[in-house]
């Protein structure tokens, strides 16, 4: 029987040596596929993370000092399953414990600050689980591809991002930053069914084949990014996602890693529970 758990996740993360290109999309480390198998340590732990996830907004609203929160940042190529994470791993939290944000195209005003002024906006509060569905990394790879900012701009933003992330992590943010790493073919499988289904239409951009043809240029932005911005305290995680289900599994369990990591308990209570319920008996 296929075995997985929270050190097999780990285990992706990007570390100085760490090549893109020796990533295969299709494989599924640390776990012989099997979708029996699969669906089995893909739901194993939901009770455990709904607990935890509820311990989490509970000492929010207690008003415990020193809750923190957990930001998971999702990127990827189009079609690489940022939805479908946020579908089928995400929906098993309470959906009042957990913010989502999306980046597209900079806005006129947005374009009037800081790139990281428009994602400050968006971090998940204390108690909660944010999630980017596309992130600050929009851009430096965007950017650098399509030769939107200057080449130092970009260098500048790698060590801004750093610095940033550092910032959120000394402050309580736990930082789970997943690239979803699908095959060129795969991602032509999934843009062929958007142009040819009529339930997919409406996911379907032009724009999108334009950007895929560009396609070494930005596995060479990621590289570059991933390797630059990936540390102890913000590690990245390349996933291989042309099995989405196995990509589901992974940042699942990257989940899971990181809430029990935090140690959580339930707040204590403001009020005498016998004397409560001697109020109660008496109502």
């Amino acid at each position: 029987m296929a075995k997985f758990s929270t050190d097999d996740a780990l285990d992706l993360a990007v570390g100085p040596h760490f090549r893109l290109e020796d990533v295969k999309p299709d494989s599924t480390p640390h776990f012989d596929w099997d979708e029996d198998d699969w669906e089995e340590y893909f739901h194993k732990h939901d009770d455990e993370l709904r607990d935890l996830q509820e311990m989490l907004y509970a000492n929010y609203r207690a008003g415990v000092e020193g809750t923190g929160n957990i930001l998971l940042v999702l990127q990827g190529m189009d079609t690489s399953g940022k939805g479908g994470i946020v579908r089928h791993v995400v929906s098993v939290f309470d959906p009042k414990g957990v913010t989502l944000a999306s980046f597209g195209k900079p806005t006129d005003e947005e374009l009037q600050h800081d790139f990281l002024w428009r994602v400050e906006k968006e971090l998940p509060k204390p108690g909660f689980v944010g999630v980017f569905d596309r992130s600050h990394y929009e851009d430096i790879l965007i950017q650098r591809v399509n030769q939107m900012a200057p080449a130092e701009e970009i260098e500048r933003r790698y060590g801004a991002i750093v610095a940033w992330e550092a910032d959120l992590v000394k402050k309580g943010t736990r930082i789970i930053k997943v690239m979803l790493h699908i095959s060129r073919d795969f991602q032509e499988e999934n843009l062929l069914e958007r142009i040819e289904r009529e339930d997919k239409h409406w996911k379907y951009n032009p724009g999108d084949i334009t950007e895929r043809t560009k396609w070494d240029d930005y596995m060479e932005a990621y590289q570059i990014a991933l390797t630059r911005t990936s540390t102890a305290t913000a590690p990245w995680y390349c996933v291989p996602s042309d099995n989405k289900p196995y990509a589901r599994m992974v940042v699942k369990y990257l989940l899971l890693n990181e809430l029990r990591a935090m140690n959580l308990s339930w707040p204590e209570a403001d009020f005498d529970p016998e004397e409560e319920k001697e109020r109660l008996k008496n109502s």
